[in-house]
């Protein structure tokens, strides 16, 4: 794939709460201040023939084709097409991905991608989609709360909950080391009066993550009849868990390389089993990197979604890398997950801290729920 990124902005993340730093405005206001930002920054950005964006909860104030609303609330060329995308928690990546995909085609010449999701308006599982409930469907393809299915993949894989609690304390203590530094936050625009992350929490030892109780075994008496007689140990705790938040992350492509910051040069999304959950990332990972051929060892840095601590704890206890590449400006767990936002907000950030080290190669994975991953490699302009 040859398609270049003119720049990749993102938003601070705010809590998903009324009082949240990004609560008081609506989800189109995130996306034309990241369009505002871009065209600042890469002039001719808003003459674009398409915006894509991902969002999981496509209702209330994030219905109505949400891309539609925010070119309309961005001020877009009428003829730029506009397309919401809904992959879970890979929808930001997605959409990056697939609107490379167009370029690469000669479908289109230019692009704006990203994703975005206000938690504080529309909540998780906001569309009550009859899918989370529905039990005529084949016991493995019956919906699973993502934190249950966290706590059953710990458990079939072994992951304790001491490998959990050094993740979580790694990713707070990177977040907040990473506010202090300009080149990690290069791309991270200033929404109203939230200039910085707003989950990251100090004080997150060892000891005192290690006293808290763990929090889903309750959601887990729900669906007992799905997870029939597995014995599942429960050891996530809250700070194990991202949390849920407000955000927005865009990318402007083109196929032309004049002034790019990065190359696309593989993309990949995958599907795997939807009850195992959690581990489509890891397929996407691996067919990313031979579409790329390259291995682990060559990725100078690595954005690795934190979507629950056992995801993160098992790619570092299972594949050859240095821990030093990966999440080096701290993760979810520390600064929380805006779900269709996800993936756009990590291109952003692996951008900001490839540059950082002055690196070549950069990778993104995501991961979701009922076998939704993805991966995307780029090269960084000199």
């Amino acid at each position: 794939m040859t398609v270049y990124i003119r720049d990749a902005l993102r938003t601070p993340r705010g809590k998903a709460r009324p009082d949240g730093g990004l609560a008081q405005h609506m989800p189109q206001d995130l996306v034309a201040a990241l369009i505002d930002a871009l065209e600042d920054r890469a002039p001719g950005a808003r003459a674009t023939d398409s915006l894509m964006l991902g969002c999981v909860g496509q209702v209330g104030a994030q219905g109505g084709n949400i891309a539609v609303v925010s070119k309309l609330a961005a001020g877009l060329p009428d003829g730029a097409a506009a397309q919401t995308i809904n992959a879970y928690c890979a929808s930001g990546l997605v959409a990056v991905g697939q609107a490379a995909a167009l370029i690469e085609s000669g479908t289109i010449d230019t692009a704006l991608a990203g994703g975005v999701e206000m938690m504080s308006h529309v909540g998780f599982m906001a569309d009550k989609a009859a899918f989370y409930t529905d039990r005529n469907l084949p016991r493995a393809a019956q919906f699973i709360p993502v934190a249950v299915a966290a706590d059953r993949l710990a458990t079939r894989e072994g992951i304790d909950r001491a490998a959990m609690d050094r993740a979580a304390e790694i990713s707070q203590a990177r977040a907040l080391a990473a506010e202090a530094d300009p080149a990690l936050t290069k791309s991270r625009i200033v929404v109203g009066d939230l200039s910085r992350e707003e989950n990251p929490r100090a004080g997150m030892t060892l000891d005192r993550l290690a006293a808290l109780p763990a929090a889903f075994a309750d959601l887990a008496t729900a669906y007992t009849d799905v997870l029939g007689d597995e014995a599942i140990t429960y050891t996530h705790s809250i700070a194990h868990a991202p949390p849920m938040c407000d955000g927005a992350g865009l990318a402007a492509l083109t196929r032309d390389p004049a002034g790019a910051r990065a190359r696309i040069i593989a993309y990949a999304e995958v599907g795997g089993d939807a009850s195992a959950s959690l581990t489509a990332g890891f397929a996407a990972m691996d067919r990313v990197l031979g579409r790329a051929s390259l291995t682990l060892a060559d990725i100078d840095r690595i954005e690795f979604m934190e979507a629950f601590a056992v995801v993160i704890a098992k790619f570092l206890r299972d594949r050859d890398v240095d821990p030093a590449r990966v999440n080096i400006s701290g993760g979810h767990l520390a600064k929380g997950h805006p779900m269709g936002a996800t993936g756009a907000i990590l291109l952003s950030t692996l951008l900001d801290t490839l540059d950082a080290a002055e690196g070549r190669y950069g990778m993104v994975v995501v991961t979701g729920a009922s076998g939704v991953g993805a991966a995307m490699i780029v090269e960084r302009c000199a």
